[in-house]
């Protein structure tokens, strides 16, 4: 029965889409002629809406039968007055043909002319799409007769010539050079998607450097110019990408790369400086290191946002540090850029400053006077304890003359103040507390007054006076302004106090050896001072001038350089040889190895898309492309299909079958195994559902509930499985974070009879952490503030079987546990070799949601027989990580004990 609703109309056209058309023995259903004469009244209908949503519903239709009559008005609609009617017909037109090119024969002709004469630019897209799919040498010859007007089209219109472009490419190889030159013009369209499109194609088509560089710069432009973040990061990942594709070409680009840090988003900016840090080459370091300058100098200039411009400063910081070890030859610069803006840091970003003027002061012998000089002039400026031991350690090491020691020594002794320090600190105690007491009697009658209520720790109130208020900030204020290094002690800050006492060892030995016999005396002098000061330190901290009393090892340490000095004269040789030798000669080894562990994963990187003089040369035009080839239009097209329904990796079948999970028994009337694909973000679940039975199962579905942070995205439709046939569910889950999960369900359906309803419970389905940690690097000082900040922590102690030890080191049982676990390890190689019986190493982590994974591991083998034991500790800021972890290193635990 006609009706006006068009609401109602729609409805309809999705009903006849999904209704069943035939009938059993596979004809056409006679009810379909009704459809079909209903359809040919809309087609005619004056209402272009009804019109327009009749031509998308022939777009779903397959069967020619219905079809076949509706040819006629279906061509009449492609010259109807309104563009709505006319970009539909069109869309009918293109799916017509793909299905039953027969019915419609002039399908590509007829759509040629509509272009040809088309003034809609939505219809002209929807033209051309459809000759690029059917008749792509039409496309392009619309192409070469308007090559001249690209620049012109809408954004839509120039989106549709860049597809027929990546899609023509290899088969119109002569018209490259047309293609080209649009394009180029496309670079500098306006819209974003346009440019970026034109970008990508570009570098498909030509890996020619001026063609490579037009790309990059539109990149660069699009993320300086582009205010959604997540537009910018994608960005540039397209343009570190082409880098790796083509060394050396986009280097020239650093400085207009260094135009997006502008962005105030910070992975935009460490996104930005990595990149930078590939590009940079000798002839662009020093104009890289002079724009990281000033936006080091913008960073301690600018005090709005203090939490950002921190990270940011330490950001930039890493990046100089980065780029001065691989070019030597802009150390000097930079080592006297961060000492003399150190004191304007703060503590994390002069901690990073000072651990990279440490390592230039070992690699570099003729910058240690002058880094020597300039922390001798800037101590008095350092406050936090970190860079005080950062300090004291290189003027311990490099002090070497004895005009230098003794520079070194004054400025020590005025940053700890008067002598002996627990006695000068009474003597001010009891002056304080003096005054205070006259203070307080003059002032005793209105002290009573001025009193406000506090509540303490039980519950109880107390009275506290005004007067005894600024006392205690009176005391804090004085404990602030005393030097830095006494200052230091009395925040019970005692590991800078060991660093402070082996610097003065090594000075008094270092004078010592440098010294003439003439100069015994002042030997003397410098190492009864240096006691003194250590003694000074232990009293200290058995005080009560302190808040947490001195630790056994600070006072192990202390007592132990102390006794050093005092047979200075009997064991000369073996104090040097500890003192001074021996550490420096171990920090030399771990900057060497530092410095070798990056040669070997460059090595490992260029290795990896090296192509060697005697591999096989194949021709694009003669064979299908290789990886050593240049990637054609097509393979780019397949390849990002593939990355969007993760076949990317190409799994082979055996590796699939290790991903089936059986949900139900052989015996039970409904067997169903489902094969889970993980792809990132989304899990997919194809499950086949077998009837078992002689009846045919109606309404069947399957319900799924998850557990943890997994979300199912839409729910199965429901099926009727005829007896002993099968049939395929699909379910999409989405993954939100790094979590072993859970899914779980059941399978519900109906019998033959009336009120006949079964259940079958799915074995539950366990989704592994693996798939989502991949190993990743860090440096120590992140490395060491993450594991302060996480608070989720899982320890798992761990214990082999002799049998399972005798054939295992320590070294092989890490190796283990870092497969198991799919983290990296942080410690050196050379701090592992050796033979020792104990094992200590950091591991990291990072899930592809960008959460960070912890781990540090202690285990021991006393003896070659003796067990492997020890524990490992897993740090998250999630508890999920952290507890995931923890099972998977269980399971390797026992895998290996069996």
């Amino acid at each position: 029965m006609p009706t006006r609703n068009k609401t109602l109309k729609k409805l309809l056209l999705l009903y006849w889409e999904v209704c069943p058309k035939y009938e059993a023995d596979g004809k056409l259903k006679q009810e379909t002629i009704l459809i079909c004469n209903a359809l040919l009244n809309d087609l005619q209908h004056p209402n272009e809406f009804i019109r327009g949503s009749t031509l998308r519903f022939l777009c779903k239709l397959r069967e020619a039968e219905l079809l076949e009559p509706l040819i006629g008005p279906t061509r009449e609609c492609l010259s109807h007055r309104h563009a709505y009617v006319r970009k539909n017909a069109v869309e009918a037109v293109s799916s017509i043909y793909r299905t039953l090119p027969h019915l419609i024969p002039d399908g590509p002709e007829l759509i040629s002319g509509v272009l040809q004469t088309e003034a809609d630019m939505t219809c002209r897209r929807n033209a051309l799409t459809m000759l690029t799919q059917s008749a792509p040498a039409l496309a392009v010859q619309w192409l070469k007769e308007n090559a001249q007007l690209v620049s012109g089209f809408e954004e839509l219109l120039q989106l549709a010539v860049i597809d027929l472009i990546r899609r023509t490419a290899r088969d119109f190889a002569s018209e490259k050079a047309l293609f080209i030159r649009c394009i180029f013009e496309l670079l500098n369209a306006a819209p974003s998607a346009v440019k970026y499109e034109a970008a990508t194609t570009l570098v498909t088509l030509s890996s020619n450097p001026a063609a490579v560089k037009a790309a990059a710069s539109c990149y660069i432009t699009l993320a300086t110019k582009e205010s959604d973040n997540n537009v910018r990061i994608i960005v540039l990942e397209r343009l570190d990408r082409l880098r790796m594709r083509h060394e050396g070409i986009i280097d020239d680009l650093v400085m207009d790369l260094l135009r997006v840090l502008t962005a105030p988003d910070l992975d935009v900016r460490r996104k930005v400086l990595g990149i930078v840090m590939k590009l940079t080459s000798q002839r662009n370091v020093n104009d890289v290191i002079s724009m990281l300058k000033k936006e080091l100098a913008k960073t301690v200039s600018d005090a709005s946002d203090y939490d950002k411009n921190t990270d940011y400063r330490l950001l930039v910081i890493q990046t100089i540090h980065s780029c001065a070890s691989q070019f030597p030859e802009v150390a000097a610069s930079v080592v006297e850029l961060f000492l003399d803006s150190i004191a304007d840091f703060g503590a994390s970003s002069a901690t990073d400053a000072i651990v990279f003027i440490r390592e230039v002061a070992e690699k570099f012998p003729d910058l240690r006077q002058g880094i020597v000089s300039h922390l001798v002039a800037s101590f008095m400026d350092f406050k936090a304890g970190k860079v005080m031991r950062g300090a004291l350690w290189i003027l311990g090491e490099y002090a070497e003359t004895p005009d230098e020691i003794r520079e070194v020594w004054t400025r020590l002794r005025k940053a700890i103040g008067e002598l002996p320090l627990l006695a000068a600190e009474q003597r001010e105690l009891d002056a304080a507390s003096a005054s205070a007491d006259g203070a307080e009697k003059s002032a005793e009658p209105k002290a009573a007054s001025s009193g406000s209520r506090r509540i303490l720790a039980d519950g109880t109130y107390a009275t506290e006076s005004s007067l005894t208020a600024r006392a205690t900030e009176a005391s804090s204020l004085k404990l602030d302004s005393k030097p830095p290094l006494r200052a230091v002690l009395l925040h019970s800050d005692f590991f800078t106090g060991t660093v402070l006492a082996s610097t003065l060892t090594k000075l008094v030995l270092r004078f010592a050896r440098a010294s003439s016999a003439d100069e015994e005396q002042q030997v003397n002098s410098l190492r009864a001072e240096a006691v003194l000061i250590m003694a000074g330190i232990i009293r200290i901290g058995q005080s009560s001038f302190v808040t947490t009393p001195i630790d056994e090892d600070s006072y192990d340490r202390v007592l132990a350089c102390i006794r050093a000095l005092e047979y200075m004269d009997e064991d000369s040789d073996v104090l040097t040889e500890a003192f001074i030798d021996d550490t420096q000669s171990a920090f030399a080894r771990l900057v060497k190895g530092e410095t070798k562990r990056v040669e070997e994963e460059e090595r490992k990187h260029s290795n990896d898309n090296a192509v060697q003089v005697d591999d096989v040369i194949e021709f694009r035009l003669l064979a299908a492309a290789n990886k050593g080839a240049s990637v054609s239009a097509e393979d780019t097209l397949e390849h990002d299909i593939e990355l969007a329904t993760g076949e990317a990796e190409g799994r082979a079948a055996v590796s699939k079958l290790d991903s089936v999970v059986q949900l139900t028994g052989f015996s039970d009337a409904v067997y169903a195994e489902a094969y889970v694909n993980v792809n990132q973000y989304d899990i997919l679940l194809d499950v086949m559902v077998v009837n078992q039975t002689n009846t045919t199962l109606r309404n069947l579905s399957i319900e799924f509930s998850t557990l943890g942070d997994l979300k199912l995205v839409e729910k199965p439709t429901t099926y009727n499985v005829a007896p002993f046939s099968f049939s395929s569910v699909k379910a999409s889950i989405k993954v939100s974070s790094t979590e072993t999960g859970v899914i779980f369900g059941t399978i519900v359906y109906d019998g033959p009879n009336v009120n006949d309803s079964h259940s079958i419970v799915l074995n539950d389905i366990h989704v592994d952490i693996m798939e989502y940690i991949r190993p990743a690097r860090c440096d120590s000082a992140q490395f060491h503030a993450m594991w302060t900040e996480f608070e989720w922590e899982n320890k798992v102690n761990m214990s082999t079987t002799k049998e399972a030890a005798e054939n295992l080191d320590l070294r092989a049982y890490l190796q283990h546990i870092m497969r198991a676990t799919n983290m990296a390890c942080l410690t050196p190689t050379n701090a592992l070799a050796g033979d020792c019986g104990f094992l200590s190493a950091n591991l990291y982590a990072r899930s592809i949601f960008g959460e960070d994974a912890l781990a540090n591991i202690s285990i021991e083998k006393p003896m070659e027989e003796s067990p492997i034991t020890g524990h490992i500790r897993i740090r998250a800021k999630t508890q999920g990580i952290a507890l995931s972890l923890g099972d998977k290193i269980s399971a390797a635990k026992v895998s290996l004990s069996e």
